[in-house]
């Protein structure tokens, strides 16, 4: 059964999102192209995906409208990946996750592993999408970001061994 004919079943907006975003490496892919990774081997460093499973989301987020592809290199041929508006709208998502995730799965004693502030008023808007101090909703643009140390870290270890195969 294609992904058409599957969203041609139900007219149930969660199983046609499913249908796209429905496993973890595609939202493992969406949260690294939110964060500004572009390129195939740093989006498959921190995902931990396979080339094969990489190539096989990212061609589906293509054909799906999430992202496009652009060159950076002729010869040889690389490709950049970029959301696109639909895929963009996908980070409210993103961000719901990372507030549940936060809040239910994690050691007690972790810290937070990413902070936003509240560019317009220099708050922590902690893990809501309404400033706690401005009482503003906020959106992505609205915010910079920072990671832990202890995220940093994994990330950065994460890199250096895929250097060392």
């Amino acid at each position: 059964m294609t992904r058409d004919s599957q969203m041609a079943n139900t007219v149930c907006p969660v199983a046609r999102s499913l249908d796209v975003v429905g496993d973890r490496w595609t939202v493992l892919i969406l949260r690294e192209l939110s964060m500004g990774a572009t390129r195939f081997e740093e989006i498959q460093i921190q995902t931990e995906a396979t080339p094969q499973m990489l190539t096989t989301r990212l061609k589906a987020l293509e054909a799906d409208g999430m992202i496009e592809r652009h060159p950076y290199s002729e010869k040889p041929l690389r490709h950049e990946y970029r959301l696109t508006e639909k895929g963009r709208s996908f980070y409210p998502v993103i961000y719901a996750l990372r507030a549940w995730g936060e809040t239910w799965c994690k050691d007690a004693g972790e810290e937070i592993a990413m902070r936003f502030v509240h560019r317009e008023c220099g708050h922590d808007v902690g893990l809501g999408s309404v400033c706690p101090n401005c009482e503003v909703p906020v959106q992505r643009k609205d915010l910079d970001a920072s990671m832990s140390d202890q995220f940093a870290r994994e990330r950065a270890e994460r890199r250096a061994a895929f250097k060392r195969r």
